[in-house]
């Protein structure tokens, strides 16, 4: 459980500095520093991490008095939420700049087709990038408790496989609804858009637990920690539909226009429809995984398009104590969603990060693959399919590779897919075992290549 901010007299709230001189003339310099939004490190820390900083002999909630002070003077107004209803705000951190800055340099549509233009064959930049597309669907659900390997989830997909129990079923349902926020991205959103994606996420796993497509009809839904503890009570269910008309007007309105006194960039606003929907909690179960699918909806129909190949459930699974936090420190602290936004922005950050990095690397990669291709002489043997599973074999993006899987990545048909194979087991660049009924393939080691070419 987090320590929650004191509830401060309208005194101390309002004129932290009357009490200063009145009563702490002595330590005025030492409480000077505690007079700014963030600290020296530039952190913009919750109560209960800043309490452990005061200095000692300093009282911590005046010392919180001016904190709090220095930060309303400097918060940007969001969205009312709740009933009563609050106007959340935020600060722009450092962190939620570098985010920002790394998205728009990064992930919009433009630089999606830059890359693949460095890429080359369009074939290629699929095989290579689909792998991605399945991340955030299997992370998230992971998140929710989902117990399955990721390999076992890809093949799943992969194969269009029937899912196999429960958790299978919640992933298979993810993955629905990511192919929907991005079949949708034009669309505006209202209540029936959420109610067909819930419907769409969570249908077949417990029914009777999730009630697909409907929102909840009681106040008994709650958010417990591990220990049973109630962290979160949401808003009640009178009003709900009407909260959230509200809340879609505004996620409807344009607040990205450089022209507009109220800029929002998309970034910020994407990640305020994620914490709504988990603070709203308008269904019964599957309100994390509608939350997240809705962020990635939001910022496909602003043109970020390479967040269709960022996993932003991967990170948070690493840090899931910090986000589940985050929620509490804004809900706690008066809706200030700078905490919130804050953490989001610094797993986002990562996460353009690691898509930038895997860029670089297929290039690189494709740089020097086409390199030896010439001068060994292996590019005159291939067909185009050939180079396009060749490569991706290479770059290590799959390691195993069946007819089907070619078949459903390069588009061909069955036949030309395993003919496409089984030339490269004669070429000696790939081996072949059977597994069952199923023959699976693979890139051989590239010394045993090298040296099955030399000689």
């Amino acid at each position: 459980m987090i320590k929650r901010p004191p509830k401060l007299s309208e005194g101390r709230k309002l004129f932290p500095i009357l009490e200063l001189v009145t009563e702490h003339r002595n330590d005025a310099e030492r409480y000077s520093k505690y007079q700014a939004p963030i600290d020296s490190k530039g952190r913009y820390l919750p109560f209960d991490q800043f309490m452990r900083r005061v200095d000692s002999g300093l009282n911590q909630e005046l010392a919180w008095a001016f904190t709090k002070m220095a930060r309303r003077s400097v918060l940007r107004p969001l969205v009312k939420l709740g009933q009563p209803s609050i106007l959340c705000s935020y600060m722009p951190t450092v962190n939620a700049e570098i985010a920002r800055t790394l998205v728009d340099q990064n992930v919009t549509s433009a630089a999606l087709e830059w890359t693949a233009k460095k890429i080359g064959e369009e074939s290629l930049f699929k095989y290579l990038f689909n792998d991605l597309v399945e991340d955030e669907a299997i992370s998230s659900s992971q998140l929710e408790g989902a117990v399955t390997t990721t390999q076992i989830a890809k093949e799943m997909i992969k194969r269009n496989r029937e899912p196999r129990n429960m958790d299978e079923r919640m992933i298979l349902g993810n993955y629905k609804m990511m192919n929907y926020v991005w079949e949708h991205r034009d669309s505006n959103i209202d209540l029936d858009f959420i109610l067909d994606l819930h419907q769409i996420g969570v249908s077949g796993i417990d029914d009777k637990k999730y009630s697909p497509g409907e929102l909840k009809k009681d106040d008994d839904v709650v958010v417990i920690d591990q220990d049973e503890n109630i962290v979160h009570q949401p808003p009640p269910v009178e009003g709900i539909i009407k909260r959230l008309t509200d809340f879609f007007a505004w996620v409807n309105a344009t607040h990205d226009d450089a022209q507009t006194v109220e800029f929002i960039h998309p970034l910020i606003k994407a990640i305020v429809i994620h914490f709504t929907i988990g603070y709203e909690h308008p269904f019964r179960d599957g309100n994390g995984r509608v939350a997240r699918a809705l962020f990635y909806w939001f910022m496909f129909k602003k043109g970020y398009a390479a967040f269709r190949y960022i996993s932003i459930s991967s990170l948070l699974k690493k840090a899931s104590s910090q986000y589940a936090k985050s929620y509490l420190y804004t809900e706690t602290d008066e809706m200030d969603m700078t905490y919130f936004i804050d953490n989001q922005c610094s797993i986002i950050s990562k996460g353009v990060k690691e898509f930038n990095g895997h860029c670089k690397k297929v290039i690189y990669d494709i740089e020097s693959f086409n390199a030896w291709l010439w001068s060994s002489g292996v590019f005159t043997k291939l067909n185009d399919k050939q180079k396009t599973v060749f490569q991706v074999a290479k770059s290590g993006t799959a390691k195993s590779f069946t007819a089907t899987s070619v078949k459903e990545n390069i588009g061909c048909s069955y036949n030309t897919a395993n003919s496409v194979l089984n030339g490269l087991v004669e070429l000696n660049l790939f081996s072949k075992k059977k597994i069952g009924k199923e023959w699976i393939y693979s890139l051989r080691d590239k010394q045993e290549i090298q040296k099955n070419w030399i000689s």
